[in-house]
């Protein structure tokens, strides 16, 4: 071993004397250059005289008999190694400050080449690398650069684009694609590393039990990183320009826009790659799989959607379809692999689905999900008409009730004010609307909101020009809108008009778009992207030390006496029975807790109850009320009576009936009539509430979720900590403690439960779908209205209407307090086995290790030293990786968001 080391030692000498000579010759400072070169003298006669030590010694432990002595006089050899190596450690360091003042490009060449070479050694003898910051290269490499282009006349504009690309790679989307690459290759080596090792042992006719499920959690982990979705959604209200403005994000005119609403459910705009072709999906209630609607070019796509937009308005979306879903290369994100899992959430606007038969309350549902459990939200407003009565509904229905969530999601929440090339020469200035939205928005409750304007029109068309993709009509729409006024005239004063190709660039960039797509990718990369990274890095990291502590644990049970090895792994099994015993004592408190959690679901699903009932009884106690004064419509207020009097005041017959809640018409048809219309004021009432309830519901019961998370967290972590104890204490190793994760990666949200449990529900009672789907806004509050005939008229009796339709309340809250019972026990369930999994299989580790070096210790006592060699360098790789995870820290840790 000593050899080796010996020869690596020279190596590092050799490099850091270079190192230094080279940086000696670019010092201006000639008292420094100096130096550097007394330095490098002095390195290369320490190494002369060690190296002829090295061989006396050597020559001289030949003829000696004692191996006392030869041991000796290698411990001494050993010692001025590790002298020397901490010597040329702090030199290196003192050659880092001095390239820091006068960077040249060959030093630091030489610098890189003797900092590997020198942390090999340090690797080979046990001891601390040397860390070299970072950004340490990067930032001393533009350094020369700027120090070349001041130096250069004339101006070299290559190496001005080569330093504003360097500089770039500061921005938040560079950082995170190259800490996304680094961590996913460094995972992938240490994953193949892992099988490798498991391969060999198990020749060797080792189970490796102990790494199974270290080699599970790495691919878990790398899964995540590969797949985890990042989603977009976009909020507006109808004719806002949505489409046009999605199209502009993709760079493509695949979403449909016509004088009527094109939107009728939520569509999902999912990233493929350029070569693919783009796909359109539509997801049915009652069928597992997408029907594929159509595969092809942007403009086929687009003439198909359109198309089925229409049959499902036509047949009152019959079909049951629930979400669309388009397969389409993104033009944003073309260029960040790492965001593959980037969607875009397209969701329907207010009045969108009232043609087919549906209500506004979808749109809520759909926002308030997007809320929920979006990365960002954009909300497009109409720069002509952002502040009609629409616009102000929905943002009062998103905002009331949510204002402490919404101040706490600030950062993801942008307000895009679009069309603003509508904007005429005797309309006041932009930002002088921007300024008044702002103030409405305040006014709404939205503390410091973000607004920016755009042209989504403007930016779909210059990105389709761009991209040589623009028909005829795409260029005559561009040149005649979107031509600037003041171009250049000739010498006859003709004006001389540029190419839409030409003009492209810039007029993207005026449009605005770009700079929303900087914005969304730096929110995603920064908030939930930061997040993914460091979870995987946890686990990665986690997974290596794990590795790591079995070939500490190996070495060490090979080094002890047998008999100990025996008694030490006796000792073991009782502390590893006392931890799960009291592992079993912490889901004793979870159900607790579990408990307290479905009580206050089942409080507020009851309140809802009692809310709803009593809207209902008011709005009908109010027109019998106004029937019994002979008062056929109240101007003051919109009510029940008032809805049916707007619409069906030439069908009411004056009731000679002393009975105030009876209503009376002339035939049978006109009373179904009012009972649908009934229906139709009351259902979305109750939606309504219920919609409110339930996000107030999902809201607090992830934040109670979140905090017995933590306390699970804790509690295993104290009884895994006192575990690690133990076996360092009993071992004598180094080894760390044991960290309980709970990476986001591996857990749904509450929505996501409560969808999959609905699904569930769907596929076993699908002859009562309609009417039954629990926790949705499907007319599950819809009753038949009871009418009589009387003689030559027809009466509807609303008391039995009140009673029907708070029988439906009822048992509707039966339902979703049953389905959110179960989703809140599988949850829990599921958080409580993530920490129990984990401390188990720490136990397990180390039991099945203990076990197989008895088995083997047994068959292979004479081998000792060969294995115990065996397994010290074995180890060396794993230390690798470990090193690199810990830059890999320092680098994500490098642009941490400051909310983190």
């Amino acid at each position: 071993m000593l050899p080796f080391i010996f020869g690596a030692l020279g190596l590092a000498v050799g490099a850091v004397v270079g190192a230094f000579t080279t940086h000696a010759v670019g010092e201006s400072d000639r008292q420094a250059a100096k130096h550097h070169r007394t330095v490098a003298n002095e390195l290369a006669d320490k190494y002369t005289n060690l190296e002829q030590k090295y061989y006396e010694l050597a020559d001289k432990t030949k003829k000696q008999i004692l191996n006392l002595t030869h041991q000796h006089a290698l411990d001494e050899v050993e010692k001025d190694c590790l002298r020397l190596a901490v010597r040329l450690q702090h030199n290196l360091i003192c050659l880092m400050w001095a390239i820091d003042r006068e960077p040249t490009e060959a030093a630091l060449k030489e610098f890189i080449n003797a900092v590997e070479l020198t942390n090999n050694v340090l690797c080979k003898i046990n001891e601390e690398l040397i860390c070299v910051p970072s950004d340490y290269y990067a930032r001393n490499f533009i350094a020369i650069v700027q120090r070349r282009i001041i130096s250069m006349k004339p101006r070299n504009i290559n190496n001005e684009r080569m330093l504003m690309k360097l500089s770039s790679k500061n921005m938040p989307e560079h950082d995170f694609q190259e800490t996304y690459n680094r961590i996913r290759n460094t995972g992938d080596k240490l994953l193949n590393y892992l099988k490798e090792l498991r391969a060999g042992r198990l020749k060797e006719g080792d189970s490796t039990q102990g790494l199974q499920s270290v080699e599970d959690n790495i691919t878990k982990a790398l899964k995540a990183l590969a797949e985890q979705k990042y989603q977009v959604a976009v909020i507006a209200a109808m004719k806002a320009g949505k489409s046009t403005f999605l199209n502009a994000i993709i760079g493509a005119d695949v979403l449909a826009s016509e004088a009527e609403s094109c939107t009728v459910c939520r569509t999902d705009i999912r990233p493929i790659d350029a070569r693919q072709t783009p796909r359109l999906l539509e997801y049915q209630a009652d069928k597992r799989e997408p029907i594929v609607l159509i595969e092809g070019k942007a403009r086929e796509v687009r003439q198909r959607f359109l198309e089925r937009t229409h049959e499902i308005r036509a047949k009152s979306n019959q079909d049951n379809t629930t979400r669309f879903e388009l397969e389409h290369p993104i033009e944003a994100i073309s260029t960040m692999p790492s965001l593959a899992g980037f969607t875009l959430v397209d969701t329907p606007g207010p009045n969108e689905w009232k043609s087919t038969s549906f209500n506004t309350t979808s749109l809520k549902q759909t926002a308030l999900e997007a809320l929920r459990t979006c990365d960002a939200i954009l909300f497009i407003l109409d720069y002509i008409a952002f502040r009609n009565n629409t616009n102000a509904e929905l943002l009062q229905d998103l905002i009331e009730q949510r204002r402490e969530f919404l101040a706490e999601n600030t950062g993801k929440i942008y307000f895009i004010l679009n069309k603003v090339d509508r904007k005429g020469e005797s309309d006041r200035p932009i930002a002088d609307v921007i300024e008044s939205l702002r103030i409405n928005l305040v006014e709404f409750g939205i503390p410091k909101p973000i607004i920016y304007s755009v042209s989504g029109w403007q930016g779909l068309l210059s990105k389709l020009i761009q991209q040589g993709k623009a028909t005829d009509s795409h260029i005559k729409d561009f040149e005649k809108f979107f031509t600037p006024t003041d171009t250049e005239r000739d010498e006859e004063g003709n004006r001389i008009i540029p190419s839409a190709k030409k003009l492209a660039p810039q007029s993207l960039n005026d449009s605005g778009i770009p700079k929303i797509e900087e914005t969304v990718i730096q929110t995603i990369t920064q908030n939930s992207g930061w997040n993914l990274l460091s979870d995987v890095l946890n686990e990665l990291n986690k997974a290596a030390k794990d590795i790591d502590e079995i070939f500490i644990t190996d070495i060490r049970g090979w080094q002890l006496e047998f008999e100990e090895l025996l008694q030490k792994v006796e000792k073991y099994k009782k502390h590893s029975d006392l931890a799960i015993n009291q592992v079993a004592t912490v889901k004793k408190s979870v159900e607790t807790q579990k408990q307290i959690l479905i009580s206050t679901f089942s409080q507020g699903i009851n309140k809802f109850a009692e809310s709803a009932k009593k809207r209902i009884v008011s709005e009908i106690e109010r027109v019998a009320e106004n029937q019994s004064k002979k008062v056929l419509k109240d101007k003051k207020t919109q009510n029940l009576l008032t809805y049916i009097w707007d619409n069906f005041s030439s069908l009411l017959e004056e009731s000679s009936s002393s009975d105030p809640y009876k209503i009376k018409v002339k035939n049978k048809n006109d009373a179904e009539k009012i009972g649908k219309t009934i229906n139709e004021y009351c259902t979305p009432i109750i939606q309504n509430f219920w919609l409110d309830t339930q996000d107030r519901l999902v809201r607090d019961g992830t934040k109670i979720r979140e905090s017995l998370v933590k306390k699970i967290k804790r509690e295993i972590q104290a009884i895994s900590d006192e575990l690690s104890e133990s076996i360092k204490n009993d071992l004598q190793v180094e080894i760390g403690n044991n960290p309980i994760q709970f990476p986001d990666f591996e857990f749904s949200g509450i929505d996501a439960k409560i969808q999959h449990q609905q699904e569930v529900f769907t596929r076993t009672k699908k002859e009562s779908r309609t009417n039954s789907r629990c926790c949705q806004s499907d007319n599950v509050y819809q009753v038949d209205i009871p009418y009589e005939e009387t003689v030559s008229y027809y009466e509807i009796d609303l008391r039995l209407t009140s009673q029907g339709i708070q029988q439906n309340i009822d048992s509707q809250v039966k339902r979703n307090i049953e389905l959110l019972q179960r989703v809140i026990e599988k949850q829990v369930s599921d958080d409580f086995r993530k920490g129990e999994k984990q401390i188990n299989d720490y136990i397990n580790r180390f039991q099945v290790e203990f076990d197989s070096l008895l088995k083997e210790r047994a068959t292979r006592e004479v081998e000792a030293s060969e294995v115990i060699a065996n397994l010290e360098s074995q180890r060396i790789k794993v230390t690798e990786y470990l090193n690199e995870l810990v830059s890999i820290r320092e680098n994500l840790d490098s642009w941490k968001p400051r909310n983190r």
